[in-house]
């Protein structure tokens, strides 16, 4: 990886950024995993699901191509967020052949809830980042007592 060399006052905001990035990603997959588990739904899953919610119906193809799995692998995916009514599919009406996924609205309701968490976990750090440390002179970060809880 290229190491690049920032002035002082950039170098100081990238370092909050990657504070915000670290204990975020942290946050909120700990609380996700939690919430994920209680659907029975792996990150890929949701992922999936998260992906259906922004549009209509895709084929099996075009979900294992985003995923990057098999077609064989996406089914699998399918049938368990099927089973649990997050997602349905029929055929295609030019092609019978071809399977078309849709997000139901569970699934999409799931999605809301989840994207909704993220955000208060989000709102939650950012409020506890320090204001201004530029003018304490402290190094750019989450204040102890969030670093600590997270």
């Amino acid at each position: 990886m290229k190491h690049i060399t920032l002035e002082p006052a950039v170098n100081a905001d990238t370092d909050r950024l990657a504070d915000f990035v670290i204990f975020t990603q942290r946050s909120c997959v700990l609380n996700l995993t939690t919430e994920l588990s209680k659907e029975s739904i792996s990150f890929p899953q949701f992922f999936l699901l998260a992906y259906l919610s922004g549009g209509d119906y895709l084929t099996m193809s075009d979900i294992a191509k985003k995923m990057g799995h098999s077609t064989a692998a996406a089914t699998g995916l399918i049938d368990h967020l099927e089973d649990l009514g997050y997602v349905e599919r029929k055929h295609a009406e030019d092609d019978r052949r071809k399977i078309m996924v849709r997000i139901t609205p569970k699934g999409v309701a799931l999605v809301g809830r989840m994207r909704s968490e993220i955000a208060n976990d989000l709102a939650g750090i950012l409020a506890g980042m320090d204001e201004n440390p530029a003018e304490s002179g402290a190094r750019p970060s989450l204040t102890p007592d969030l670093k600590y809880a997270l």
